[in-house]
């Protein structure tokens, strides 16, 4: 069983969804997260105070990886994904593009490349430093 995550690590987990959450997802006020053993629980409160489960995260086996579980409000529950890398557990960074995934739908995956393309609007060269994100 995944031990509980140091304080710091808490601490620097609300802070970095919060930094993310403010530029992608404009209609969430903030983003909240409670701590329950080795669980992190996110939700997104909206502007009117209305709260949103989005997600649940749990530590993984390795300290600063992480598993993540998508809220399915059909079953009023958690489901967990895969992360992008085929792995149940990764780097921060990959809980966060799945759930840019969830919250935005599939063109949260296309860079600006892609959507030009996909709009006709011309050929775009894509850059090694965003080749990764393919």
């Amino acid at each position: 069983m995944p031990k509980t995550p140091p304080e710091s690590m808490k601490h620097h987990l609300g802070e970095r969804l919060n930094e993310h959450a403010r530029p992608h997802w404009p209609q969430l006020e903030r983003v909240e997260v409670r701590h329950r053993g080795a669980f992190a629980y996110i939700d997104g409160v909206l502007t009117g105070g209305e709260v949103l489960p989005l997600c649940r995260l749990r530590l993984g086996e390795v300290l600063h990886t992480w598993g993540l579980a998508i809220y399915l409000a059909s079953r009023d529950g958690y489901q967990d994904n895969i992360l992008p890398s085929g792995h149940p557990a990764g780097s921060p960074r990959s809980p966060r593009l799945c759930m840019r995934l969830y919250l935005e739908g599939p063109t949260a995956w296309l860079t600006p490349c892609d959507l030009a393309l996909q709009n006709e609007a011309g050929a775009c060269r894509r850059s090694p430093a965003t080749e990764h994100l393919r």
